[in-house]
């Protein structure tokens, strides 16, 4: 189950979900673009890659599309561990609303981790907005997508 909460006194949006997967497998779904594009996003959409530089100081672009209509997502990935990511996160759609997101996967033992995320936004206003977007539909689809490939051993 995922859990997505929106902090009531700073502008950012905590997402919590465990994984039947251990860290590496976790942030190779993360950060090969091949993965990441079969599962991201919500299931009325499928994912393009257009650029793709997973490493600290690299830089990302993909594409949803549903319906022939498409929207971009781009960013820079500042620091990539074995324990977390660091990057920005930008709608195309919304040049001006860049986030600052971390992602930490936290080791549970006997072969499961938590996923934590975070994403600070620059107003409570983009966070709302965010989160009336559609964001869980997206964030739950994809996670649910996620477990099935590490289940089937696709990570």
């Amino acid at each position: 189950m995922t859990t997505v909460e929106a902090d009531p006194t700073v502008p950012i949006i905590r997402i919590t979900r465990d994984f039947q997967a251990t860290p590496e497998r976790l942030l190779r779904a993360h950060t090969d673009p091949e993965l990441f594009a079969q599962w991201v996003g919500p299931n009325t959409m499928h994912t393009r890659i257009d650029h793709w530089d997973a490493r600290t100081g690299g830089s990302f672009r993909f594409v949803s599309i549903r319906d022939g209509s498409e929207f971009g997502f781009r960013g820079c990935f500042h620091e990539i561990r074995p324990d977390r990511i660091v990057q920005t996160f930008t709608f195309e759609g919304d040049p001006d609303g860049v986030a600052l997101e971390t992602l930490w996967f936290e080791d549970l033992g006997n072969g499961r981790t938590r996923l934590r995320t975070q994403s600070l936004v620059d107003s409570f206003a983009s966070r709302d907005a965010w989160l009336k977007s559609g964001m869980e539909i997206g964030v739950e689809d994809g996670y649910t997508k996620l477990e099935r490939m590490l289940a089937d051993g696709a990570v």
